[in-house]
């Protein structure tokens, strides 16, 4: 005879294995069309600020006028002959709106386009004349690419698959511990019980000091603030499936109790908010881009590197095929091809910094795959700069030159030039101390500076000016359009 919760479980095998059946019905229903029109989507998300937005939208204005392109030989050898925007194939899905957004970075008055808080999709397709032999005996065909727009926070949440509330909650705390920004959370812990019986004005209270000490890291450059939907509830704002937070484990867990029901919610939240995103969009995705404000975390400090450090290996930890979890169950087989660590903000530097700041990326991915024991897609870190958005100078200092950049103040509108700081040529120095929880970079000084974007006039055939943007757009679909 089985028990009530037994029944359930197998209610949920069943119902995951109906809704697999159907995806792979989908996707077969879909074969035949891909082969004469194949479809590539781009899964594009960023970490703290990295400009998600301005990468869309600079990536979608050079495809369609691709004179700064060189990098990307589909361009260069003039095999894509066209590029227009098409209805995208997701109904239900909010459309990227290109259009303001790029009368924002390039009209009269440029400014920053407003951050996307959630999903959203574009389609852009693209006449391609294949070379080779191929393209002797056929004409052009039609490629179209779909990008799909998320919130990084949404990415990290993938992790909390594989974690129990009581490993969450450890982790959790044990970095909260060294940090100021938890000094308020951390007062109210000492005045909580765990095991007491659930008091829903505490947990409210508990949850939405955890909040704001998830939205004081990020804005302070950390990249380890989740659960992601703390930071962009949406309609699931005020309900209980957020409302709970990291709790020290109690000798005991009476039924009832603050620490029991807080465990429950936490896997509410793993079932019914991670789980359904991650089933329908993320599942589906061929080509990722991982933006990061890596600056940021260097100009934040040890502490802030370390937790990047450790989101790049979850991130790929959730990329890895064969794993015997939810995700790798719901992936059928398919696995993304190939996925872009992308370090933006490069027009931060003067370009000879740009090689260090590539390496700091390397190396930051060669410890995400050692710590995530990876093994799958194609991976790739480079330094670019979406909307370059200032200009570099050689200035006088002590009797050398010194490599400056120049540009509009987002502050104050002001025209000034700024050095950050020189990046270490070995990117140890960096890592190490990161990896150690140093407080404080001890001999340098990283600094950070925000730009407004500069007034620009796009020739015919131009799309905006950028930093090695058609070299990751190389990498991530430049197989495909040739």
């Amino acid at each position: 005879m089985y028990d009530g919760k037994a029944r359930n479980g197998c209610g949920v095998i069943i119902n995951d294995i109906v809704d697999g059946v159907a995806r792979t019905i989908e996707e077969a229903s879909s074969t035949v069309t891909g082969v004469f029109e194949p479809t590539i989507r781009l899964g594009v998300t960023g970490l703290s600020r990295a400009g998600k937005t301005v990468f869309i939208t600079s990536l979608i204005a050079n495809l369609m006028d691709r004179g700064r392109m060189p990098q990307l030989q589909g361009a260069a050898h003039g095999n894509i002959k066209t590029a227009y925007l098409r209805p995208q194939p997701d109904d239900t899905i909010a459309r990227f709106e290109f259009e303001r957004h790029l009368d924002a970075m390039t009209g009269p008055d440029p400014h920053w386009p407003e951050s996307t808080r959630t999903i959203s999709e574009l389609r852009l397709s693209l006449k391609v004349q294949p070379g080779g032999l191929i393209g002797t005996f056929s004409g052009p065909r039609t490629v179209h690419l779909d990008i799909v727009d998320y919130p990084g926070e949404w990415l990290l949440d993938l992790g909390l698959l594989d974690q129990s509330y009581a490993e969450w909650s450890q982790e959790s705390l044990r970095r909260a511990e060294t940090r100021e920004a938890s000094a308020a959370y951390r007062a109210l812990l000492e005045k909580t019980d765990p095991a007491a019986k659930l008091a829903e004005p505490e947990a409210q209270a508990l949850a939405a000091a955890y909040t704001d000490y998830l939205h004081v890291i990020r804005e302070a450059g950390f990249s380890d603030a989740t659960p992601g939907r703390f930071l962009l509830p949406g309609d699931l704002e005020g309900s209980p499936v957020l409302t709970f937070a990291p709790l020290p484990a109690p000798d005991t867990r009476p039924r009832g109790s603050l620490h029991r029901e807080f465990e429950r919610r936490f896997e509410a939240y793993k079932s019914k908010v991670i789980k359904p995103f991650f089933r329908d969009h993320f599942s589906r995705i061929d080509r990722q881009v991982v933006l990061i404000d890596a600056l940021g975390a260097i100009h934040a400090g040890p502490q802030a590197l370390d937790a990047l450090r450790q989101s790049m290996a979850d991130i790929l930890g959730a990329f890895r095929p064969g794993q015997s979890s939810w995700l790798g169950s719901i992936l059928f087989g398919k696995k993304v091809g190939k996925i872009l660590f992308a370090a933006t903000k490069a027009d931060h530097l003067h370009h000879r910094q740009h090689a260090k700041l590539t390496a700091i990326m390397e190396a930051l991915l060669r410890e995400a795959k050692d710590r995530a024991d990876f093994a799958g897609a194609k991976t790739s870190a480079m330094a670019i700069a979406s909307l370059r958005a200032t200009v570099e100078l050689d200035m006088p200092h002590e009797g050398e030159k010194l490599g400056v950049v120049r540009g509009r103040l987002l502050e104050t509108g002001k025209e000034a030039a700024f050095y950050p700081g020189e990046l270490p040529g070995d990117p140890g120095k960096l890592i190490s101390p990161a990896r150690d929880g140093d407080i404080k970079w001890l001999d340098a000084d990283y600094a950070v500076m925000s730009f407004a974007p500069a007034e620009i006039e796009l020739r015919p055939g131009e799309g905006p000016p950028h930093i090695r943007l058609d070299k990751a757009a190389e990498f991530l679909i430049g197989d495909r359009l040739v």
